[in-house]
C-alpha cells in the first residue's frame, strides 16, 4: 500500500488529492509543523534525508518531490489515461506545467514569504528603518514585477483555456494547485486575476480534492 508523509498545510496536500483521484488506497503518516518556525519536524528525515514533505514510500521505493511524485503515480496507477494528454504535443505541454510549477512559480512566491518575513522580524530600533526601507525597495523593483508576471501569465493562459492542458482536467492542474492557491492570499488578487480564481473554484468543486481535505486539513496559505 502507499503511505503519504503528509505534512500539514504543505504541498503534499496535492498528492493527497492526486491519490484521491485515482481512487487508490492509501494510507497516511500526518506531521506537524514546529509553531515558531513553521518548518517540518526532524522525524520526516528518517524518511528523507532533507526532512521535506510530502514523500511517498511504495513497492519499496521512497519518492520525493511533487512532481516526481505526481509523474510516478500517473504512470504506475492511471491505467485509464485520465489525468495525463495522450497526444504527443499535449504530453509535452503537460511537462512543462508540472516542471514549470516549482521551477519558475515558486520562486517570486516564495520571495514574497521571505521579504514579509524579513519586515515583520523582532531588529534593533537603529536598523529597522534601513532594513525595511531595502525589504521595500527589492519587493518593490523585482519581487512584485516578477511574481505579476507569473500570475498574468497563468490568467491569460486560463482565460482561454478551461484547464492547463487544455478542456481535460489533468495531472498539471493538481501540481499548479498549491501555488495558485497560496498567491490568492495576495493583496488584490482576487480584482486582478479572475480565471485564477475561476480555476480555484473548479478544484474545490471536485469529489477527489474535497475528499482530500477531509483527510489532511484545509489548505492555508502562509506565503
Amino acid at each position: 500500500m502507499i503511505t503519504l508523509h503528509h505534512l500539514e498545510n504543505s504541498r503534499s496536500h496535492r498528492i493527497l488529492w492526486l491519490l484521491e483521484e485515482l481512487e487508490l488506497k492509501y494510507e497516511v503518516i500526518e506531521y506537524k509543523r514546529n509553531k515558531l518556525t513553521m518548518l517540518a519536524p526532524k522525524e520526516l528525515k528518517d524518511i528523507h534525508p532533507l526532512g521535506k514533505s510530502p514523500v511517498i514510500t511504495d513497492q519499496g521505493k521512497t519518492i520525493a518531490e511533487s512532481g516526481a511524485i505526481i509523474e510516478y503515480l500517473v504512470e504506475e496507477y492511471d491505467k485509464k489515461e485520465r489525468f495525463k494528454p495522450q497526444s504527443r504535443d499535449g504530453a509535452l505541454e503537460y511537462r512543462y506545467w508540472l516542471h514549470y510549477a516549482e521551477g519558475s512559480l515558486m520562486m517570486p512566491l516564495m520571495m514574497t514569504l521571505l521579504f514579509a518575513k524579513i519586515e515583520a522580524s523582532p531588529m534593533p530600533f537603529i536598523v529597522k528603518p534601513i532594513v525595511k526601507g531595502l525589504s521595500k525597495t527589492v519587493r518593490a523593483s523585482f519581487i512584485t514585477p516578477q511574481r505579476n508576471l507569473h500570475l498574468n501569465f497563468l490568467n491569460e493562459h486560463l482565460g482561454k483555456n478551461k484547464w492547463f492542458c487544455g478542456n481535460e482536467f489533468s495531472a498539471a492542474d493538481i501540481q499548479l494547485s498549491f501555488p495558485i492557491e497560496s498567491a490568492s492570499h495576495f493583496k488584490g488578487f482576487t480584482k486582478d486575476f479572475p480565471a485564477l480564481i475561476s480555476f480555484l473554484k473548479q478544484i474545490k468543486e471536485r469529489p477527489a480534492y474535497q475528499k482530500a481535505q477531509a483527510v489532511g486539513g484545509e489548505l492555508k496559505s502562509f506565503i
